[in-house]
């Protein structure tokens, strides 16, 4: 038994704040902790539903599908707001798997057919609801079946680049790369390069 087996949550009010692109909520809470004290608490709830992300791996190449695109919060963090990035989008009702494959072809103009799952993630749980699912698939970057760049009436302009395994990694410490997602598929990429390059060909 954990200390924490006690702890319990009685939501008290659930007010939407905003719901114009996505729903930021006020809830309003008991949260009686691990001590046994009941203390009445407020947070705000972003939720913009869920997401999926994937890995573009080439093997003959040992290379990596990145797209770039514009990030507006990030640019008023600081950043110039040109993110490099793994293909990324909300599910919008499918399923994950579904998906990514969507996304894949509007961003990169990729056809994915075998999309591996490899893992699912909280991105920032203090704030956000949205649940990462997070896949992997083979590609020939040399066959495309479209052009990709995005989804016109989502007014996205996104530009596809290749870049190798190696540079990629590298590009993590010099700060070219700091999307966390794309981090968290680098890494697992170099720890599972040796099959990435055997038994998903």
């Amino acid at each position: 038994m954990t200390k924490f087996e006690n702890a319990r949550i009685e939501v008290l009010k659930d007010e939407t704040l905003s719901k114009n692109w996505y729903h930021l909520r006020n809830v309003t809470f008991n949260y009686t902790g691990s001590n046994g004290v009941t203390k009445k608490l407020k947070r705000e709830v972003y939720d913009r539903g869920n997401g999926a992300t994937i890995l573009l791996y080439n093997p003959r190449r040992d290379s990596v599908i990145l797209v770039r695109q514009f990030r507006m919060p990030i640019h008023l963090n600081g950043h110039s707001g040109w993110l490099l990035e793994t293909p990324a989008g909300l599910l919008d009702g499918d399923q994950p798997a579904e998906a990514i494959r969507r996304e894949v072809m509007e961003e990169t103009g990729y056809l994915v057919t075998d999309v591996r799952p490899v893992f699912q993630a909280f991105m920032s749980p203090g704030a956000v609801t949205e649940n990462i699912h997070f896949f992997a698939a083979i590609i020939d970057a040399t066959v495309r079946a479209e052009d990709g760049g995005g989804a016109a009436h989502e007014d996205e302009d996104i530009e596809v680049i290749e870049v190798s395994l190696a540079e990629a990694m590298a590009m993590i410490e010099t700060g070219a790369i700091c999307d966390a997602k794309t981090i968290m598929l680098l890494q697992w990429a170099k720890l599972n390069r040796e099959e990435l390059q055997g038994t998903m060909l």
